[in-house]
């Protein structure tokens, strides 16, 4: 009971805090959503991806295990999405948006904290790999499942194609592997920009959440809910042992597969049209149920530190 009172504490309440804030300003400041979301998605996310990047040391063959492993999860996750929707009969568009459920783990601002908790300091560079993975992964398919439904695999694939987090991989990666240090005049707007990310994503989906007004969980919210917070660990522990992980690495990988819907998800549903008020219904619910299913996949297949 401490245990899950302490991740209730330290984790959602700070989170939902900032979520009430945008629902209780967003109506009196006659903020608008969709600006907001544009920015956070058109220059927020690509300066936090490229800022992570830019600081982020691997050990090569480790991290390449490590993000095959993610991926292969993440793409289970994207099938089961797909199998469980169509097996319900659902359109085009709810498919899409139980696909981008399953793939967008919060693996940024819920991920670290909760496996900092669990794992300690050291845990952290494991993190990061698995959230660098699932962002850039998450982004292609989300943006290529959102196009998907509304045109076919030609527009999908100009979309991931033209998608900003994505253009600010190459660069990093570069600099990161030539060990290039960029003047102060370059970084620091860069990291003030990627350190605005998260509040900005919590503030617009209170905002959203005034605009739309709180929506009740569906039962398509309680399925997509439980193929992002079951399925997820599961595999994730089916395959940890095919793929040679242990320690710290086993550790955070289960956890990141086991986090709730990230926030990221509803601006993309957001920008693309994309059932936004269902995707924002399940990002709460699947947070909010995540207090249970992070404390019993900790409890049960995390090794303690």
């Amino acid at each position: 009971m401490g245990e899950l009172l302490s991740i209730f504490l330290n984790v959602v309440a700070p989170v939902f805090m900032l979520v009430i804030i945008g629902y209780i300003a967003g109506p009196r400041l006659e903020l608008d959503p969709r600006s907001l979301s544009r920015v956070a998605y058109s220059v927020l996310t690509p300066a936090f991806v490229f800022n992570t990047l830019y600081r982020t040391e691997i050990e090569l063959a480790l991290a390449l295990r490590m993000m095959a492993f993610i991926i292969v999860v993440e793409l289970g996750c994207a099938i089961v999405a797909i199998v469980v929707a169509r097996f319900l009969k659902r359109p085009a568009k709810m498919i899409a948006a139980y696909v981008l459920i399953a793939v967008f783990g919060n693996v940024g601002n819920f991920g670290f904290p909760i496996i900092q908790f669990a794992l300690g300091e050291e845990a952290l560079g494991a993190a990061t790999i698995y959230f660098l993975t699932i962002l850039v992964l998450s982004f292609i398919i989300g943006v290529a499942v959102a196009n998907w439904q509304r045109g076919g695999s030609a527009g999908a694939a100009l979309a991931v194609i033209k998608t900003p987090a994505l253009w600010a991989v190459p660069p990093a990666v570069l600099l990161q592997w030539l060990q290039f240090e960029l003047p102060a005049i370059a970084i620091r707007p860069v990291e003030l920009l990627a350190g605005a990310l998260i509040p900005t994503m919590l503030l617009t989906l209170g905002v959203i959440l005034a605009q739309s007004g709180i929506p009740r969980p569906t039962f398509d919210t309680w399925v997509a809910s439980a193929i992002r917070l079951l399925v997820g660990p599961i595999l994730a522990v089916l395959l940890v042992t095919p793929f040679a992980l242990t320690g710290v690495e086993r550790g955070t990988g289960i956890m990141q597969a086991s986090m709730p819907t990230a926030i990221l998800a509803s601006i993309i549903a957001t920008e693309n049209d994309l059932l936004p008020t269902f995707v924002i219904s399940t990002v709460l619910f699947s947070t909010l149920a995540s207090v249970v299913t992070l404390t019993l996949v900790i409890t049960f297949f995390v090794p303690r530190v």
